[in-house]
């Protein structure tokens, strides 16, 4: 990988990891902790690469002096994973929130869940255009794991295959329907109407 391509990606790997840290601690989800957890191994793994690439880049002090910026910006995206590993910590350790984390949590409506796409889903090998899971269940799909890559804000375009991980957030009731729809348990034609409405 390019040391352009390593920061692209730590980039999106740092944002997913603030959004999923955040939900993890306000909604006392382990699923999200734990992919904190693993990505910020991932983040820092990338940091040492990009190192690597840019002590054989440099060619000049001129050279060395460009790079060092980039080194730089690197730094600070392992720091907000490292951050963001922080506030999953918590959640693993069994963390109990402060009143003020519960009132919000009460407030709320949003939640996060983690499933995976079974072959028997009609959610295998369909869009996220195709699928309209925003309209129909209130979730929002904030990234895929897919073996061990990710993709990162998917689109419309997006085909979800069998095995996919998806990480979303959304309802309660959605949250529950997404469980069920990735388990193959139920169809989307099983959807209550008010849940279809835009």
């Amino acid at each position: 990988m390019t040391i352009k391509t390593l920061l692209i990606e730590m980039k999106n790997m740092s944002e997913l990891m603030v959004d999923l840290a955040y939900s993890a601690v306000l909604f006392n989800s382990k699923a999200a902790a734990e992919e904190v957890i693993a990505l910020e191994n991932e983040v820092n793994s990338m940091n040492y690469e990009i190192k690597k690439e840019s002590l054989v880049a440099a060619r000049s002090y001129e050279d060395a002096e460009k790079l060092t910026a980039l080194i730089e910006i690197a730094e600070a995206a392992e720091s907000i994973a490292n951050a963001a590993k922080d506030l999953a910590d918590l959640v693993i350790t069994g963390f109990k929130p402060h009143p003020v984390f519960k009132m919000v949590m009460e407030e709320s409506d949003k939640s996060i869940v983690r499933v995976t796409v079974d072959d028997s889903s009609e959610l295998a090998n369909n869009t996220l255009g195709d699928l309209l899971l925003v309209n129909r269940t209130g979730m929002r799909v904030i990234a895929i794991r897919r073996g061990s890559s990710w993709i990162y804000g998917p689109d419309k375009h997006t085909m979800l295959l069998p095995g996919d991980t998806l990480i979303l957030k959304g309802t309660d009731e959605g949250a529950d329907l997404l469980e069920k729809l990735a388990a193959g348990a139920c169809s989307l034609e099983d959807i209550p109407e008010e849940l279809e409405e835009d």
